[in-house]
């Protein structure tokens, strides 16, 4: 058995020497290769890696098209039978891979085929010169399907059902959409919460406001799109594509009333008080409501058949 953990990366590289020396010093018996798939960085992300030489890591480049089309650059390029998707900002424990390998053995002795993928757990951090040091907390429940911050699957799953889709080219949903398939042939999700990875982003500024709006904005239009390949209900309520999300986050926001500007004062007054994790968490509720606004404003573009006019 031999495994590939494949990371696209794009601007992140003083987090990804910390995530790639995690993998350096795994405790693990058998073969592993680390797949770095850079995304057109410009911040000497390539620079680095060129002049830091790290032993199970391999380098490839492509021009700015996406996670997608990274991840399955690196997939093309993989050599191992399994595959490990991890993101360029999460930095493992020294057991991570050696979990992930004796989950599958446990999961494939007990269902008799390997039509299943490991799912690890993710703790977020701000933590940059100790991020391993933090605690699981309740934000950091996830009840995704697939998600590719922490998984390993038998490579010719990926295969099978076509790898991730190019398309989504933005930000968001092209791992659930992956799911989707992979769920449609029937794999089961097995998790092992031994296999830690530590998800680092740094402490919340107000200055970060801007673009986290404007990735909501791309997250909407990555969920229409996911809509649009898979018209489900399932799918509708996973990207909030319902009157009942529009209320529920029209009601949290009082109509949108409570947003970046009103709760300015509140925000920077928990940054100062060293609350930024929750200052960012109720930044999260008026950051949904633009996600709505924008997935709305979006659908105003489509025919009147459009899914949202329909709900």
């Amino acid at each position: 058995m031999f495994y590939s953990v494949v990371i696209p990366t794009y601007n992140r590289q003083p987090i990804l020497a910390q995530c790639l020396q995690a993998l350096e010093n795994q405790n693990f018996a058998l073969s592993y290769e680390v797949i770095v798939v850079d995304d057109g960085s410009a911040d000497g992300t390539v620079e680095w890696l060129r002049s830091h030489p790290l032993s199970h890591v391999r380098l490839y480049c492509q021009t700015h098209q996406g996670p997608s089309a990274a991840r399955n650059l690196g997939i093309a390029q993989a050599q191992g039978t399994l595959i490990v998707f991890i993101d360029s900002d999460l930095v493992v424990t020294g057991q991570f891979l050696q979990a992930h390998e004796l989950a599958r053995q446990q999961a494939q002795q007990r269902l008799g085929n390997d039509r299943f993928f490991t799912y690890g757990r993710v703790i977020n951090t701000c933590n940059f010169e100790h991020p391993t040091a933090a605690s699981y907390k309740l934000t950091d429940f996830s009840a995704a399907y697939f998600a590719t911050g922490n998984v390993a699957i038998a490579r010719h799953w990926l295969e099978t059902v076509g790898g991730f889709d190019p398309d989504f080219q933005g930000y968001g949903w092209e791992d659930l959409e992956l799911g989707v398939r992979l769920k449609q042939r029937g794999l089961k999700q097995v998790k092992v919460p031994t296999a830690v990875g530590y998800h680092w982003h740094p402490p919340f500024q107000l200055s970060q406001l801007p673009a986290l709006i404007d990735q909501e904005k791309q997250r909407s239009r990555m969920g229409l799109l996911f809509y649009q390949k898979h018209p489900t209900l399932h799918v509708k309520l996973m990207v909030q594509m319902t009157p009942l999300h529009s209320l529920l986050w029209g009601v949290l926001t009082w109509g949108g009333h409570l947003n970046e500007d009103s709760l300015r004062p509140l925000l920077a007054w928990l940054i100062r008080q060293g609350r930024s994790q929750l200052a960012l968490e109720i930044s999260r509720v008026f950051l949904n409501w633009h996600y709505l606004q924008a997935f709305k404003a979006t659908n105003r573009h489509q025919t009147p058949s459009h899914p949202w006019r329909n709900t």
